[in-house]
């Protein structure tokens, strides 16, 4: 597979912006420093007109007008100015935004296969985002924040690939944008502003850390990195309801397919059962603080926390033990644990430590992160909504990501990347065969 790049500029906002620098808080400096490259599908809807030339990108008024796109990001860069500047050291050493106005990167491409070639069957991969998303050599300062490709498939399709600086914002903030901009490329007007105020996660002077935050911790992350594969595993309907029975009744979809999952991972691991797994858990927590931060709040507003089980307790325990416990870990991330976690990455960085950035994790644990409820297929440009969404790549051994299918009534997916010689044992027992 190959594409070609037809078109590669920087899209400025379309009026003045502010220029100062945007101080980031230790919640976005804790992320790691890289671009989290997603990828939009949108199949060429049925056209009564004849077929369009495969080998040249749409023109202007057609499916997927480049310019059109371009016009509506300028536009949106507008109020989401931080993503037209730069990555920058600031003085004191501390990474900040320097709000420059220089712009997102847009790129237009066109492909030599068809949309079923690469999502009848996608799985994230180092050649999906090499193909779909465009590649920054280091996420590093300086940096550009912001970049886009609109891909033109053989099929007529559309893929449209952003690869959006992780230090910029978490997935509510990239929903926030995605909304924007494609509101702005259909000819409405957002009705909200994001809020960059990122001072209202500042640390407490002194700081108080009445918590332990071992997830945060350099040494938490001390697995290598291993060879692994990504798959999509569709949850039918019946594996879900059978899942959820065997927990209590308010147990939520997350906790319960994370629980069945991770019992998955121990099984085709063959984890010592007098051994310690964990799992990370992240929490957004926008509407947990007190006072709560704005609804468009845009930056990162994710506390991560650790369940650690028995991998024992977590085989032979009734699965809702281990959705139960997962629950709570979720539920006790409320405003007096962020406000410990902010502190405690102050005093870290203070002392010349960086919060645990990496993504090699222990191969007893698992990290699993829900996009369940987050309207990621709401992105219509104006030629319809995409068809599928997903990262085009994944960064570690026992990552996962919970998603929703087109429609709200479609089966749940688990995106989850593993070691190759686990895979065959891990299906079986997902699958309960």
């Amino acid at each position: 597979m190959k594409v070609e790049v037809v078109e590669t500029t920087l899209v400025p906002p379309s009026e003045a912006t502010p220029r100062h620098a945007l101080w980031l808080s230790n919640l976005d400096l804790a992320v790691p420093k890289t671009h989290t490259p997603l990828v939009y599908y949108y199949p060429r809807p049925p056209d009564p007109d004849p077929e369009p030339d495969a080998d040249a990108p749409a023109g202007e008024g057609s499916f997927f007008d480049p310019a059109r796109l371009r016009e509506a990001l300028a536009s949106a860069l507008v109020a989401f100015y931080p993503l037209a500047g730069r990555l920058v050291v600031g003085q004191g050493g501390r990474i900040e935004i320097d709000c420059t106005g220089e712009g997102a990167l847009f790129v237009v491409a066109r492909a030599d296969f068809t949309g079923d070639d690469m999502f009848r069957d996608f799985e994230p991969s180092p050649e999906a985002r090499r193909l779909l998303v465009p590649f920054a050599e280091s996420g590093d300062p300086p940096c550009v924040l912001a970049m886009v490709q609109v891909t033109f498939l053989k099929c007529g399709g559309v893929a449209v690939g952003t690869g959006m600086h992780h230090v910029t914002m978490d997935g509510a903030g990239a929903i926030q944008f995605i909304r924007a901009w494609t509101a702005l490329a259909r000819g409405e007007s957002p009705t909200w502003a994001p809020s960059h105020d990122r001072t209202l996660l500042r640390a407490r002077s002194p700081p108080h850390v009445p918590f332990e935050h071992p997830v945060y911790s350099p040494a938490y992350l001390n697995g290598s990195p291993r060879p692994f594969v990504t798959r999509v595993y569709t949850v039918p309907p019946k594996l879900l309801a059978g899942i959820r029975s065997r927990c209590a009744p308010g147990a939520s979809t997350y906790c319960a397919v994370t629980a069945h999952l991770w019992r998955a991972m121990c099984v085709a691991r063959a984890l010592p059962a007098d051994g310690e797994t964990r799992l990370r858990v992240p929490a957004n927590v926008r509407q947990r603080l007190r006072p709560p931060l704005p609804a468009t709040y845009f930056g990162n507003a994710i506390v991560r926390d650790l369940v650690t089980v028995k991998v024992g307790d977590v085989l032979s325990q009734p699965l809702g033990f281990v959705a139960d416990r997962i629950k709570r870990a979720v539920s006790r991330v409320d405003d007096a644990l962020v406000r410990s976690v902010v502190d405690y990455l102050e005093l870290e960085a203070e002392k010349g430590n960086q919060a645990a950035r990496g993504q090699f994790m222990p191969e007893s644990d698992l990290w699993v992160v829900s996009w369940l409820g987050m309207p990621i297929h709401d992105a219509d440009f104006g030629w319809g909504r995409p068809g599928f969404v997903a990262p085009a790549q994944m960064f570690g051994s026992g990552t996962a990501y919970v998603t929703q299918g087109y429609d709200k009534d479609d089966p749940i997916n688990v995106l989850f990347a593993l070691e190759p010689e686990y895979l065959q044992t891990f299906e079986k027992a997902f699958y309960g065969e």
